[in-house]
């Protein structure tokens, strides 16, 4: 497999999203779904609709999302939608809870634990997908990616508790108590079902800012412990992934070993190497810098 281009920029900004994107040379067809973190209530971190609205209004897409497994303010399609709209999403653009009427299941034949994975029904009604994600950290799963939005964040409610669980249909607790590697392929698994279903029609972008240890779902995270970094994008989630690790692992920020600690403790660069195992892409990239 030859080289992925990762394309990078420091400038953070709704139009460096753009002219990111416009550097991937890539015509996603057909209806657009844009699937990015809506932000628990009360996570003051998040991608904020401001911010994204140049790339969102430039690709005319919808803003996507998934109801989740965990108890909050977006673990049921009404709950979901009131935020989205506390949080301003539906103001700016057209939303859509993809699980709002049920999941629809993808094969993994080739998967290493999972052989299915539940995703939102309306994924049927798309023709292609910019995955647009918050590079931060994540309790469980190290970090939060391309891979990560992939995985948990297109899965239904429903299946969501399935990747955690590791290919059951678990309790809440049963989450929380898995093999952590199997957990982190059970991720990558899921991630491969997305990238095949659209195949060449997607995209990725990854935003490095706000960097804290937590994630976009707890809604009382840890403030940022890195200065922002950049923009990057890429045609291939391992690369795009794996390319935001480096930069972490090179920096000379002050925050750099706290978050570091939080991805290597939780074994994060893992799910990256599950994923290119099954050829979701590859660790191999060309760091393309833009001005």
């Amino acid at each position: 497999m030859e080289k992925a281009k990762v394309y990078f920029t420091k400038e953070v900004s709704g139009e460096a999203l753009v002219k990111m994107f416009k550097k991937l040379e890539k015509d996603l067809p057909g209806k657009i779904a844009i699937k990015l973190h809506s932000g628990e209530e009360g996570n003051q971190n998040y991608l904020r609709p401001e911010f994204v609205k140049p790339i969102v209004d430039y690709l005319k897409g919808t803003v996507v999302e998934c109801n989740t497994a965990y108890d909050g303010e977006r673990d049921t399609t009404e709950k979901h939608l009131k935020l989205m709209e506390n949080h301003g999403w539906s103001k700016n653009f057209n939303v859509d809870i993809m699980d709002q009427d049920g999941e629809i299941v993808l094969d993994i034949p080739n998967g290493k634990v999972l052989k299915k994975n539940y995703v939102g029904s309306h994924i049927e009604n798309y023709d292609s997908m910019l995955v647009l994600s918050h590079f931060k950290g994540h309790p469980m799963g190290g970090y939060g990616g391309a891979l990560k939005q992939l995985s948990i964040g297109v899965a239904s409610g429903h299946g969501k508790r399935y990747i955690h669980c590791c290919g059951h249909d678990g309790s809440y607790e049963d989450m929380f108590n898995q093999n952590q590697d199997t957990f982190l392929e059970s991720m990558a698994d899921a991630a491969s079902s997305v990238v095949n279903y659209f195949k060449d029609n997607i995209a990725y972008i990854n935003v490095m800012c706000n960097m804290s240890v937590d994630c976009d779902c707890c809604n009382v995270a840890e403030d940022p412990c890195m200065e922002d970094i950049g923009i990057l994008a890429s045609l291939d989630p391992v690369a795009i992934d794996q390319a935001c690790i480096d930069l972490v692992e090179k920096s000379d920020d002050k925050g750099r070993d706290h978050l570091l600690e939080r991805i290597n403790s939780r074994h994060g660069k893992h799910t990256i190497d599950a994923a290119e195992n099954l050829k979701v892409g590859t660790k191999d990239y060309e760091l393309i810098n833009v001005q």
